[in-house]
């Protein structure tokens, strides 16, 4: 009987376990590997390529859930976050791993950035696009400011990009930006106007680009209270952004409500719809 009771224990602490232990995670990239362009080439029908920095925590990253097929389009071109080498756009665009073994992957899925490339590709037909990914998960915004480690990453890798496309007489567009809940808490909130701003400033001044378009994205307003209320006090500050600094814009995504399971991360379907409202502001702002 005893040992019944003892076998009984055993398989319900194991249940019990494997249930704490099953998070919500994205597969690794699949295969072939990431396949590799001469960035001082422009593909056939481009005229021109048109540079993107994608910056923030882990929406930005990406966490949706990726195709079974990655997709190559010509016109589509990434920096790959680890090797600084030029390659053929896909999922994920943030990808820490080998570019031909995916070794050392991290949990990078599908965020909007891929999306926001497809949609403005579209529109411009003699443009090609070209992503430089930049967004670190977890990251506060005290690590995106002028000096701080995360900033001075992207700013080396907009310049790189710049020198190593300038052959082809490449533009740096503007820089996507989805960040916030790090920063989403009563302690943060105050500060967090003047340091997006205050990034902003620095980028535009070291890339010497005074009217550098930037695009933010509000956070996901997915949780219960009383983390709910910080998400949306955080969500009026990015939506007040373009009414004090110039050339900027901010996409409104807290009608998206589909997560990969945690209440935190946007799913596939969500960040596509974010990448085309971030074209969509894009487009605007050419206009302007």
């Amino acid at each position: 009987m005893r040992r019944v009771l003892l076998l009984c224990l055993f398989a319900l602490s194991s249940s019990l376990h494997a249930q704490k232990a099953k998070k919500p995670s994205t597969p690794p990239p699949t295969k072939p590997p990431l396949v590799s362009v001469d960035i001082t080439k422009l593909p056939e029908g481009a005229t021109h390529l048109d540079l993107w920095l994608l910056c923030g925590q882990s929406n930005m990253k990406g966490r949706g859930f990726m195709p079974e097929e990655p997709k190559n389009d010509l016109r589509i071109v990434m920096m790959h976050k680890m090797d600084d080498q030029w390659y053929l756009a896909r999922h994920p665009l943030h990808l820490t791993g080998d570019a031909k073994t995916f070794q050392g992957h991290d949990n990078a899925g599908v965020g909007p950035g891929l999306a926001f490339a497809e949609v403005l590709a579209a529109q411009y037909k003699t443009a090609a696009m070209g992503l430089v990914p930049c967004a670190v998960g977890g990251s506060s915004i005290k690590l995106w400011q002028k000096g701080a480690k995360l900033y001075d990453e992207a700013l080396r890798r907009a310049k790189l990009a710049l020198q190593t496309t300038a052959p082809i007489k490449a533009r740096l567009r503007g820089i996507l930006w989805l960040q916030g809940e790090a920063n989403a808490n009563a302690q943060d909130r105050p500060q967090y106007v003047q340091q997006l701003r205050s990034m902003i400033e620095a980028f535009r001044t070291d890339l010497a680009m005074p009217e550098l378009p930037f695009i933010a994205c509000t956070i996901g307003e997915m949780q219960p209270e009383p983390r709910l209320s910080d998400l949306k006090a955080m969500n009026e500050i990015l939506l007040a952004l373009p009414k004090s600094v110039p050339h900027t814009a901010c996409v409104d995504a807290r009608d998206l409500k589909t997560h990969i399971g945690d209440s935190v991360h946007f799913d596939t379907a969500a960040q596509n719809e974010i990448g085309k409202r971030f074209a969509a502001e894009a487009a605007k702002l050419e206009r302007r």
